[in-house]
């Protein structure tokens, strides 16, 4: 694999439009960028340009049969990319656009088969971050672009992390501070009827079928699709995960201490580092041992921002095994964290 001498860009407000200026002719002259967007960090180049894309799927380890999202700067650059645009996407578009909505459309041929992992569809997003606008209007490209961190490892949601997956195998990453959300976009496939969710996200279903009614839910928290045509990143190969074993258990708070300490008490006589990843309700039960926090359990929100932090925490104290509390809300964006969790567990317990 080549290796790149890759630039940080430190965003601030006194170099703004200067930083975006060259890491998007980097984008032009087909180079990878790794950008901050609301959600996570992603790794982005030129949709249109086969090589550069080609690249992503390098730095990454990327499957080549895992398609990409496209981000656009504006409603109207979808028509370079996609045959039509289905009233109810455009209504969804209007509503949710920019952020973290990810809709699927039939695409144009303009469109690389490697962008879209050879399907006859295209993912498209609006990202609602000044930082990741400003790059794809500077850049004037439509911009593929993966979650910035080797594949099936914990997302980013800081420049450190990318800089620790990815460093020396992309040509620049902008240094825009921590993200806002910290889980991927929903993503929903408008080529159905009626419409279907295939990854959650912040936009739940409720807040979608307030807008164009009935959806179907295709996504399945609990297996993988193993063979099976996806028309989403995030459904079929194993995602998430740290180094080291996760498992996750889940049920109501005081079901879930209980079995947490026995697991521990279990653990504990085999001389294994155990890290514990839990709502603040269940964190006093607990102070002894290495302990990351996802915030009160019925705001799903703080979990969203910080769950990948809190795997990426882990893995870098060096434990043997992580435990994650599971009995957070999953209300809203609440099914997002618990998809993305029981993706990176290795097993999964219910009590």
């Amino acid at each position: 694999m080549t290796t790149y001498k890759t630039q940080i860009f430190h965003i601030r407000k006194h170099n703004f439009e200067k930083i975006l200026k060259e890491a998007a002719s980097v984008i032009k002259n087909g180079g990878t960028v790794a950008f901050p967007t609301e959600t996570v960090y992603g790794l982005g180049a030129d949709a249109l340009n086969s090589s550069a894309v080609r690249s992503i799927f390098q730095a990454k380890g990327r499957p080549a049969d895992n398609p990409l999202i496209v981000h656009v700067f504006s409603k109207e650059q979808c028509n370079e990319l996609v045959e039509i645009i289905p009233k109810k996407a455009s209504i969804l578009m209007d509503k949710f656009w920019p952020g973290p909505l990810t809709v699927i459309m039939q695409r144009k041929e303009i469109v690389p088969d490697i962008t879209t992992g050879g399907l006859d569809t295209v993912a498209l997003r609006m990202p609602d971050s000044k930082i990741a606008t400003k790059l794809i209007e500077l850049s004037g490209k439509a911009i593929a672009a993966p979650s910035a961190n080797l594949s099936g490892k914990p997302s980013p949601t800081i420049a450190g992390h990318v800089i620790t997956d990815l460093s020396g195998r992309i040509d620049a990453i902008i240094d825009g501070g921590p993200v806002e959300l910290g889980v991927e976009s929903t993503v929903i496939d408008m080529t159905t009827e009626p419409p279907a969710i295939l990854r959650p996200g912040k936009i739940s279903q409720q807040d979608i079928e307030g807008e164009i009614g009935p959806v179907n839910v295709a996504y399945d928290d609990k297996v993988h699709h193993g063979d099976k045509i996806v028309r989403s990143p995030g459904m079929k190969y194993t995602h998430y995960s740290p180094d080291v074993n996760v498992i996750l258990v889940e049920g109501k708070n005081e079901d879930v201490i209980a079995k947490i300490s026995q697991m521990l008490l279990d653990h504990g006589k085999n001389d294994e580092k155990v890290g514990l990843i839990l709502t603040e309700e269940s964190i006093e039960f607990f102070k002894s041992s290495k302990i990351f926090s996802l915030g009160e359990k019925d705001r799903p929100e703080k979990a969203a921002a910080r769950i990948f932090f809190g795997l990426r925490h882990m893995d870098e104290n060096k434990v043997d095994l992580i435990i994650v509390d599971g009995s957070f809300s999953r209300i809203g964006v609440g099914a997002a964290v618990g998809d993305r969790i029981r993706k990176a567990a290795r097993s999964i317990i219910e009590v």
